[in-house]
């Protein structure tokens, strides 16, 4: 009996433990529900590739209407039957003329710079999605691997609530005494009314081509919208917080996606170079050094190239990174350092190989993994800089230039 008592008042190891799981789910769900998590990574997102493609577009605008428009050698036929074999989406196929190419084009070019600013990003997001999709997908030949990149950020970036920081909508809600419900302010409401009536008279006038599948995830998109408006516009809070929820939890999952995105991106490409002979024997970086594609400073590829040490450690480092960056997100110092090493790297290329695009873009991706603090301290910085030039406009500008500007003579 002795020993059973012993045995009673002996303290079980699981004791306790269903109420701290418990309470571990209840905080864990509690935070991925009542915020949207890395709103400083969403906006570098954000800005990062509205930047890159609008440069892009910018960079290629002389030869726009080989590239992408109507005296494109990947035909008008020719893209009409790839796209309905493999049912891709793309608004540039629904008219031939040129005065259609170039509406779509700039006003893609107008979009990047809007979303790059943070104005109505809601609306500006599916927007950058739809005109990233339509020129992309007009000339599948085209690319240098950022372009896929930019593909899928511009698909994952509608589901993030990308705006909440370094945005004009975050502007406008801070200096609003009674700002809207998120996304619910009039200029919202009448580019998605504009947006609606635009598409429905497409379809209705058989102007709009498009595959089953993208009639139903526009529309979708369009009433989910319309839903998000209406819960914005009613009184009762229950219902806002239920869409708030929602939001909040599509964020987190988009975010998490776009984080496993480049995981994979690197794993994938380092796994592929170690079964290459090139890599395995270290002089895989000699061959495109000698292609006049990747060297537009023939002079610094030759500097390189002259040195075999240098190329052989160059090519091995680059597995090893590669290979190694998804488990160094384990150790906080680690990824850290890996982080520069990479987006040194990238830099590299982008101006040995004269890929900047595609550099750019992979550098954007990189800084999805940024601390937080470095984010804020490098936006701080930003901000005193833009202070420090403005400054000595606002103190020119008087009181009089003000009352003219608003049509008072003083």
């Amino acid at each position: 009996m002795s020993v059973e008592k012993d045995i009673a008042r002996t303290p079980s190891p699981f004791k306790g433990m269903g109420s701290k799981l418990d309470a571990a789910i209840a905080r864990f769900l509690y935070r991925i529900t009542s915020a949207a998590l890395a709103p400083y990574q969403a906006a570098v997102v954000r800005i990062g590739f509205a930047l890159t493609f609008a440069l892009y577009l910018l960079r290629e605008w002389p030869h726009r209407l080989e590239l992408y428009g109507t005296t494109n050698p990947w035909g008008f036929d020719l893209a009409q039957r790839l796209i309905a074999s493999n049912n891709a989406f793309t608004v540039l196929l629904w008219s031939n003329h040129r005065l259609w190419f170039e509406l779509v084009y700039h006003g893609v070019l107008v979009v990047s710079v809007l979303l790059l600013l943070g104005w109505h990003t809601r609306t500006m997001s599916i927007l950058f999605m739809v005109g990233v999709l339509s020129l992309m997908n007009r000339s599948v030949l085209l690319g240098d691997g950022g372009d896929t990149l930019i593909h899928l950020m511009a698909s994952y970036l509608v589901l993030t609530r990308c705006g909440q920081v370094w945005s004009l909508d975050a502007r406008r809600r801070e200096r609003q005494e009674t700002p809207p419900r998120d996304g619910c302010d009039r200029v919202s409401v009448t580019l998605w009314i504009l947006a609606g009536v635009g598409l429905a008279l497409a379809q209705m006038t058989g102007f709009a081509k498009l595959p089953k599948g993208w009639v139903l995830i526009l529309w979708g998109l369009w009433l989910i919208q319309a839903l998000w408006f209406w819960a914005g516009r009613r009184r009762s809070r229950d219902t806002w917080a239920l869409f708030d929820v929602v939001a909040n939890l599509v964020h987190n999952a988009a975010m998490l996606v776009i984080a496993a995105q480049v995981c994979l991106l690197y794993a994938t490409a380092g796994w592929y170079k170690v079964q290459g002979s090139r890599w395995q024997d270290g002089s895989a970086l000699h061959f495109p050094l000698h292609l006049d594609y990747f060297s537009p400073w023939a002079g610094l590829s030759q500097v390189f190239d002259s040195r075999s040490t240098i190329v052989t450690l160059i090519t091995y480092g680059t597995v090893v990174a590669q290979v190694a960056f998804p488990f160094t997100l384990l150790n906080r110092r680690v990824k850290n350092v890996m982080l520069a090493i990479l987006m040194t790297e990238h830099a590299t290329i982008a101006v040995i190989c004269g890929l900047p695009f595609f550099s750019l873009a992979m550098i954007v991706s990189d800084m999805v993994f940024l601390p937080t603090n470095f984010l804020r301290w490098g936006g701080s910085r930003i901000a005193a800089a833009r202070d420090r030039i403005t400054a000595p406009l606002r103190r020119n500008k008087g009181p009089g230039d003000r009352n003219e500007s608003r049509g008072v003579t003083v």
